[in-house]
């Protein structure tokens, strides 16, 4: 949620970034929202001043023996329209909290402008793609051809865009969950959490998962609980409503959860293998950051994603979002994007953000500042590290054999009771 002084102070820079990021949200319907909030609140304190002054009128008239009925009458009058003013005003503060619920975060000016993905730079590349001997094949054919991935019966069971892990590929899939916890957890201090798996509207708000984004949840009927979209929202809601002292910043949190989405407007798209699921598992980070050193912590949080995806030798590539391609709650967000040989393409395996004190606002998430002062907002961060699936995708794709094999990354052998390739049952 952006400061609503921001938006009555400095309505072009809102309204710049709403055009920047292509959204549909026009601030003349804020502007006319807040003024007639102004308006109704001058009025009734008005009209609360005008009845105090007649209820002491009403007092000294009785004291002295006057008739007050005319002036009672005026009073009920006054008290009537003030109740009226009242709901109205409360109905027009709630459609302003509304509209700057529907906002998107700024993006920060470091932020290339761009209207779709295809505007999104380059950074940077990391490792050379193999030169095959042969065609490789997708996952989807590797893992049914090696008894790992079971999507007929992921079907039969669920439906589409769900699946059935198997002997070596269960392994595997826990496997590198394991190792990207243990490398989060030892090497990059950051504090595990197991959180529940269904949050409340409150929490998923805090986020900016609500109210926007409520098609794309998977919500349980006859209950206000929400299957969680990513470890994301839990971890961020820990602090929610808490004050932090400065000394506490960084916060860093890490999670690997399984992930519901609906992939709403997603029809048509990855509709074969792992890439696009309704469930999914993913080790997610989260930081909470002093303002002046988050984007710093963004950098941070980025090379900790990219060390995985180096230990186990998978070539990728770190792309900036642009402002039209950028999430709700972000100010500025790097992609890592995997080299996948069977579709000749990369693809993303984990997104990190900055999202400033968007989301501190709307979970009410403050620290002290260690030298007094007024409380202000923390910065959060948020970072896939990394996508299991997509992970699982890389792996077998990237270390497929001619024979159908697949090799296992030396990183992951440890993890995998050192089985070193895994072959056709």
């Amino acid at each position: 949620m952006l400061d609503l002084k921001l938006l009555q102070r400095s309505p072009e820079v809102v309204a710049k970034a709403l055009a920047d990021r292509g959204s549909s949200l026009d601030m003349a319907e804020f502007t006319a929202l807040d003024e007639r909030r102004r308006a109704l609140l001058a009025e009734v304190e008005a009209l609360k001043g005008e009845r105090n002054k007649a209820s002491g009128e009403v007092a000294r008239m009785k004291r002295a023996g006057e008739d007050a009925a005319p002036l009672l009458e005026r009073l009920s009058g006054l008290s009537d329209r003030i109740k009226d003013l009242d709901r109205e005003t409360e109905e027009v503060k709630a459609a302003v909290n509304d509209w700057l619920l529907a906002v998107p975060n700024i993006p920060d000016a470091s932020v290339p402008f761009g209207r779709s993905e295809a505007d999104n730079p380059e950074v940077l590349r990391w490792g050379t793609p193999r030169a095959f001997s042969f065609t490789p094949r997708e996952h989807w054919e590797i893992g049914a051809a090696l008894g790992g991935l079971d999507f007929e019966r992921a079907g039969k069971l669920a439906g589409s865009r769900f699946a059935v892990y198997r002997t070596w590929a269960a392994r595997m899939e826990r496997a590198l969950a394991n190792f990207f916890l243990d490398t989060h957890v030892t090497e990059h201090g950051y504090v595990e959490i197991i959180p529940p798996f269904m949050v409340n509207r409150k929490t998923m708000t805090g986020t900016g998962q609500l109210p926007k984004f409520e098609e794309d949840l998977f919500k349980l009927e006859g209950w206000d609980y929400f299957l969680i979209p990513t470890a994301e929202v839990p971890l961020t809601n820990l602090h929610a409503d808490e004050m932090l002292e400065e000394a506490q910043l960084p916060i860093g949190y890490a999670a690997m959860t399984p992930c519901f989405r609906s992939e709403a407007g997603s029809y048509g798209k990855d509709t074969r293998g792992l890439i696009r699921q309704h469930q999914f598992t993913k080790v997610e980070m989260v930081r909470f950051a002093h303002p002046e050193r988050s984007f710093d912590e963004l950098e941070k949080m980025r090379g900790h994603a990219e060390v995985l995806l180096q230990r186990l030798g998978l070539p990728y590539r770190v792309i900036t979002l642009c402002t039209g391609d950028m999430g709700f709650s972000s100010a500025k967000t790097y992609d890592i994007e995997v080299w996948l040989p069977g579709q000749n393409a990369y693809r993303e395996i984990s997104s990190c953000s900055n999202c400033g004190d968007f989301q501190a606002r709307r979970a009410g998430i403050r620290f002290r500042p260690a030298g007094g002062g007024k409380p202000e907002f923390a910065h959060t961060l948020n970072g896939s590290g990394l996508a299991v699936g997509r992970a699982l995708v890389a792996v077998i794709e990237n270390y497929q054999q001619e024979d159908g094999s697949v090799v296992i990354p030396e990183e992951l052998r440890p993890y995998m009771g050192g089985m070193e390739r895994v072959t056709a049952e």
